[in-house]
């Protein structure tokens, strides 16, 4: 048995704790393992609610006010009183700007990509400041609850938070003062939570459906012997309950003929659907009297009005869904449990169609809705502080990772789903004479063209000594680390020459991007795989003009004046097929031009070989 002892004072040292973090779009809460059953347990205020409110007031003071206290300030301070903020966290305001109406503070539009910032009582905020704020709430509660000094934490995010916004997760922690030890996709630590499949040579296929209050993330997980490998993910940064209040919403404004009121009154209006919405989940319909300045509104919504409103958000989670199966590579009969995840799932039509869609599995919401992330990331925190050794994590990249090459082309060096934290390295080299710098532009999509992908970033790789084409060997290597960051290192490996950055993009996915990304990349597969081959060749086809215009200047006394018009003829007859744009055309000219050089290409290396060779015995 081991004894902690400080070996300054000579005391016993206090076993350091490690919490579980889930920072949500409308609620957050800290979880811990106890010692006593090692259960998780959600760490609850005096009146029992284990549930923060992301919301903050600022009062004024501008000191702020973190969860239930604040909610309190959404209709009577509205542009003083920030929900939703995650769905800002490595956003610009082009981002979000179609959704600005969606929120009653104020957002700035500095007509700039940097992250966008919130102004409330006159100072400006960034995301990530007003999530360390909900964070240090979470962080004072479990100081507070547990008697000690809480300074490592598990923080979750949705599996499709992209590098900015996942690294804005970690800055955010650090600023509240926590050392953030792991980000875990949430759907991971719901599939902890339930520990399916923790039995000894028991092998589980799950699905997690994860619907909470502002993203839905959909993971196919296999867990065999404790060791949770996710399979797929899918989903979307911008998709949760919060959608059904605002269908709620519209359909109100549009039936009781609503005008567009003031910021205070369309909190009030948002906040009176999301009681109908719960009070939906238990009945056929719901009655409000709400007083929207000088007028009264009788707000009826009846259970088939609120399922009509929200089939199509629903139907998109299913869409999501049938992508992750896909890409899991197995059928819905290999799937023998559900987990339902996010307090949006309490609504019976949810419910429904997740079944409808998954006929034969078990449905698991035995657990808190609310709750389940947070529990399952107290297990992984437990976890890393050594304390449990049945369990393996194993993550996935949501979005392949790879550079631009040639021709526009995006040529993958980290494929989508591959188990994180991974590294893959990949040779390259120059494409002209005397090349001294390269630049090495990151991307991050599915498409064949880098146009069609998320950039994200570029550096350059100077100092290259000067070599014929094709001569330098420059490494590539991605490092991806276990919370879905991206290191990029480029090196000649010939003169050693190095240069190594950590992609850190300024703004994150744009909301219809995140979406269409995946979908374009099956319904255009064919056009892309066309459109690769097309360019391959075009590329091939001018390195050999390249090659060969070079090979003329340099050797022309070594050609008979018929062999050099031949040349110049296949030379022009290739100019003129890369303006057709037919692939065939490109590869017959392409080979009509190396047919024509080979002879006298052979000739002058036999001379080369015999010059080299005179006056040795072999």
């Amino acid at each position: 048995m081991k004894i902690p002892i400080n070996i300054v004072t000579g005391q016993l040292k206090e076993e350091e704790i490690i919490v579980g973090i889930d920072l949500g779009t409308t609620n957050s809460l800290v979880a811990y393992i106890n010692k006593s059953d090692q259960k998780p347990l959600a760490i609850a205020d005096s009146a029992g609610d284990a549930i923060v409110p992301s919301i903050i007031y600022f009062d004024e003071n501008h000191q702020p006010v973190v969860g239930k206290q604040a909610h309190e300030h959404l209709i009577d301070h509205p542009e003083r009183t920030i929900y939703s903020v995650k769905r800002l966290l490595g956003k610009s305001y082009k981002d979000i700007e179609t959704h600005e109406s969606h929120f009653a503070y104020k957002i700035i539009d500095d007509n700039s990509e940097g992250l966008v910032k919130i102004e409330a009582g006159g100072i400006y905020y960034s995301p990530i400041e007003l999530s360390a704020m909900i964070l240090k709430e979470l962080k004072e509660r479990a100081s507070h609850f547990l008697r000690s000094d809480i300074k490592k934490a598990v923080v979750t995010v949705p599996a499709y938070f992209n590098d900015s916004q996942r690294q804005a997760t970690r800055n955010a922690g650090k600023l509240a003062g926590l050392e953030v030890l792991r980000i875990v996709n949430e759907p991971t630590a719901a599939s902890l939570a339930y520990g399916l499949g923790l039995k000894a040579d028991e092998l589980q296929t799950i699905a997690v459906y994860d619907l909470g209050g502002g993203t839905f993330d959909i993971s196919i997980l296999n867990i065999e012997n404790g060791i949770f490998e996710v399979l797929s993910t899918n989903g979307d940064t911008y998709l949760g309950g919060d959608d059904f209040d605002r269908a709620i919403v519209e359909f109100w404004k549009s039936k009781y003929q609503i005008a567009d009121g003031n910021k205070q009154q369309i909190q009030e209006l948002r906040l009176a659907a999301e009681r109908a919405k719960i009070a939906l989940s238990s009945s056929t319909s719901s009655e409000q009297k709400l007083s929207l300045g000088d007028n009264i509104y009788n707000l009826n919504l009846s259970l088939a009005e609120f399922q009509n409103l929200i089939f199509p958000i629903v139907t998109k989670t299913m869409d999501c869904c049938k992508l992750a199966m896909k890409d899991s590579g197995l059928t819905l009969a290999d799937i023998k449990h559900v987990v339902l995840v996010g307090g949006s799932t309490r609504t019976p039509f949810v419910k429904e169609q997740v079944t409808q869609f998954f006929n034969q599995a078990q449905i698991h919401d035995q657990i808190n809705p609310d709750e389940v992330v947070a529990l399952g990331a107290a297990i992984q925190a437990d976890v890393l502080a050594g304390n449990r050794r049945d369990l393996l994590l194993i993550d996935v990249t949501p979005l392949s990772l790879g550079i631009e090459t040639l021709g526009g082309l995006m040529d993958t060096i980290i494929p989508r789903n591959t188990k994180v934290p991974a590294a893959a390295a990949r040779e390259y080299t120059t494409s002209k004479d005397g090349q001294t710098h390269i630049k090495i532009s990151v991307y991050q999509g599915e498409r064949d063209m880098v146009v069609e992908n998320r950039k994200l970033g570029e550096f350059v790789l100077s100092g290259i000594p000067a070599m014929p084409a094709g001569l330098p060997k420059i490494e590539i290597k991605f490092q991806l680390n276990a919370d879905g960051i991206l290191k990029v290192s480029a090196k000649e490996l010939r003169s050693g020459i190095e240069q190594t950055v950590e992609v850190k993009p300024q703004y994150g996915l744009t909301d219809s991007e995140v979406e269409k990304m995946l979908l374009d990349s099956f319904t255009h597969a064919q056009a892309d795989i066309n459109l690769r081959l097309l360019v391959e060749s075009q590329t091939e086809a001018q390195q050999l003009l390249y090659t060969t215009e070079k090979f003329l200047k340099n050797h022309a006394d070594k050609l008979n004046q018929e062999e050099e018009k031949q040349t110049q003829d296949a030379i022009d007859k290739l100019k003129l097929a890369l303006q057709s744009n037919d692939r065939q055309v490109v590869i017959s000219a392409t080979e009509f031009l190396n047919e024509v050089t080979k002879p006298f290409a052979e000739r002058l290396m036999d001379i080369a070989i015999a010059e080299a060779m005179k006056g040795k015995k072999i």
